[in-house]
């Protein structure tokens, strides 16, 4: 991966992982650094699975592409809302 690939994850990353927290209802117990790197996470998964299902290259937005993305870093919000809430 190059540095403009690095750059341009982090900054998708960063709007994934806001978008995911967006979609959680209530107050999450996590920072801004773990939403980004959920985000992050999120977003090269994402694109993972999209690309696995065929979805990821289309002649428009990849509104598909995006609604995996950001439901995974939905997911990753809250599994590690509840897993800071155990402790």
């Amino acid at each position: 991966m190059e540095i403009d690939g690095i750059i341009s994850a982090i900054i998708i990353g960063i709007v994934i992982g806001v978008l995911g927290r967006l979609v959680v209802p209530g107050r999450q117990r996590i920072g801004i650094l773990l939403t980004i790197l959920v985000g992050i996470v999120a977003a090269l998964v994402g694109s993972a699975i999209a690309a696995g299902i065929g979805v990821a290259d289309t002649d428009g937005v990849d509104w598909v592409e995006w609604l995996i993305q950001i439901g995974l870093a939905a997911l990753g919000v809250v599994a590690l809302d509840r897993a800071k809430a155990r402790r």
